[in-house]
């Protein structure tokens, strides 16, 4: 039997073709506005005149494919459509247009708590989440064990999961994920809710799964992992695709795209806004006090540079300063 981490050899996967693939795909939701109850509302209804329906499209004509063995970040804005594409790669959903074509066993790690019963104990959860998967009770029995261990909920795994802390959802969702032999793995953000010796362990762990040609698609806020972990990236904007390839040329056009709003935020934000206010060949007088001295030295003025020359206050990261 396969191990838990074990992904299939490289020869399998260029055969197999790519792990995910999109193909104008989109999804729509139905808004349902809760209006209020009203007698003008029960005769409209009467006669039969109804509002129109209202539409949400989180995502619309998106495309691009993932090799086997990528690991691929998904970044943009709250609302960008991220979550739900993770729901259509899992099949949660079905798109309302356009194609999808998944190649291979795939595991998400997605809100907390999906996939558990809340009246049943974390163990018992483990055999329920992994029958859910399609695995077999052969194929369940050998990995409760490594599951529990990796989860280290100590006699919390005995104990019904609506119980359960964020970060005990969280360990015992990762820990499920990663051992159902998974051949694309998806994790959306739960991670943040994990104490730091947690994230170091799915971290590493992620890293194993990379380097075993694992896919693992990654939703993060946090861009340094994603320049850690991912060799592609998809900038999702809108529900489109705003950009789609090596992690730090995406990350780079990403904050440029907010930079400029980013910055007016943290200059109005900035303690020092009220100094910003005054050129430097006005009265000190005028200005605020910020320290207690006699003064022999003064900073009159300080300003930060990007690489063209221009004053600014925001920079992406490994840009010149």
């Amino acid at each position: 039997m396969n191990s838990a981490l074990e992904a299939p050899t490289r020869a399998e996967q260029i055969t197999r073709g790519p792990a995910i693939h999109f193909e104008g795909v989109s999804k729509r939701f139905q808004l349902d506005r809760q209006s209020e109850r009203s007698l003008l509302e029960l005769g409209a209804r009467l006669v039969g005149r109804r509002a129109p329906r209202e539409y949400f499209w989180p995502l619309r004509d998106v495309s691009f494919s993932i090799p086997r063995g990528a690991t691929v970040g998904l970044i943009g804005e709250n609302g960008a459509g991220k979550s739900t594409l993770l729901k259509l790669v899992t099949r949660i959903l079905q798109p309302t247009g356009g194609t999808i074509q998944i190649n291979g066993r795939v595991s998400a790690l997605l809100e907390l708590g999906a996939g558990f019963h809340g009246e049943l104990t974390g163990r018992d959860n483990i055999y329920l989440h992994c029958a859910l998967l399609g695995l077999r009770p052969e194929e369940i029995t050998p990995i409760v064990e490594p599951i529990v261990r990796f989860a280290d909920l100590g006699a919390f795994i005995d104990t019904p999961v609506k119980h359960y802390s964020s970060g005990m959802y969280a360990r015992l969702g990762f820990a499920i994920a990663i051992h159902v032999r998974p051949e694309i793995l998806l994790v959306d953000e739960v991670l943040a809710v994990g104490d730091e010796a947690f994230q170091r362990r799915c971290l590493d762990t992620i890293e194993q799964m990379r380097a075993r040609g694992i896919t693992i698609m990654l939703v993060s806020h946090s861009l340094s992992h994603v320049l850690t972990l991912c060799d592609q990236c998809i900038w999702l904007e809108d529900g489109n695709v705003r950009a789609f390839g090596a992690s730090a040329d995406v990350v780079r056009a990403y904050l440029a795209a907010v930079d400029e709003d980013t910055a007016q935020r943290l200059i109005s934000e900035n303690a020092l806004q009220e100094w910003m206010q005054y050129e430097p060949g006005e009265a000190l007088a005028l200005r605020p006090p910020r320290r207690v001295g006699k003064g022999p030295l003064r900073i009159n003025r300080v300003e930060m540079r990007s690489a063209d020359g221009a004053a600014t206050w925001s920079f992406p990261p490994l840009a010149p300063v």
